[in-house]
């Protein structure tokens, strides 16, 4: 037994209906679900500032739900998401560990050096990958796996040359305070320039460095209904360009 073209035709309207349905339906559940529900999402300094279009997209979608952020350090990024201190934390890519969840991304922008006022490279107005070798940077510390710090603060610059640690420092501000003294320089994403004028450090932008990519990302185990419609907003209103 076959459709004839009209039944055929039948079929392919009324599976359309029933996908919108279905579509509407899922999106009146996790309203329903995300309702009432505040999320804790964890940001490097001041990109909450720039995460407004996305705070104010998922209140508007899910009436009563809100987002509200606690400031997390490049030391130690995922302790706050293990200890469910955050629902959710905005970190750089790539996060490869096997209990977290990489969700959209929702920041894209590039980076910069910070250096002290007074250095060689301030009077250039720009870096180069290649700078790093001959300067230390800051090590900061076991609690963020290698892997994940040096896609920031590489150990090796495209040419090979290895780029010395230390001092160590374990918070932005302890970064920035040795910047000024003279003791490193350190790189950033150029959102740490466009909040911060710390006096005796300048930022510049490092031209040959790959774009920086923030996604939100939270524990495998904690998945729920409010983050995964804090997602599908990030993945529906798009990367946030700095």
């Amino acid at each position: 037994m076959t459709l004839t073209p009209v039944g055929r035709r039948l079929r392919e309207d009324l599976q359309q209906a029933l996908d919108l349905l279905r579509a509407g339906l899922a999106r009146a559940e996790a309203a329903g679900l995300a309702a009432g529900r505040t999320l804790r999402v964890g940001v490097f300094g001041h990109a909450g500032h720039e995460l407004r279009p996305l705070v104010d997209a998922f209140r508007t979608r899910y009436p009563g739900g809100d987002v509200q952020f606690g400031e997390i350090q490049g030391s130690d990024p995922f302790t706050t998401l293990r200890s469910g201190e955050h629902d959710v934390n905005v970190l750089w890519l790539p996060v490869a560990e096997p209990d977290l969840t990489v969700g959209p991304t929702v920041l894209t922008g590039g980076r910069v050096l910070a250096v002290p006022e007074g250095h060689p490279l301030a009077g250039r107005g720009a870096a180069s990958l290649e700078d790093l070798a001959d300067n230390h940077v800051v090590d900061l510390g076991p609690d963020a796996p290698e892997y994940w710090v040096a896609s920031m603060v590489p150990t090796h610059t495209p040419l090979g040359r290895r780029i010395p640690r230390g001092p160590g420092a374990r918070t932005f501000h302890e970064i920035l305070s040795l910047v000024a003294a003279g003791h490193c320089v350190h790189p950033f994403g150029e959102i740490a320039a466009r909040y911060n004028r710390p006096p005796g450090v300048v930022f510049l932008p490092i031209r040959d460095a790959p774009a920086l990519r923030w996604a939100l990302t939270w524990r495998s185990t904690a998945d729920n209904a409010a983050i995964h419609a804090l997602a599908q907003t990030a993945a529906d209103l798009g990367s946030i360009v700095l």
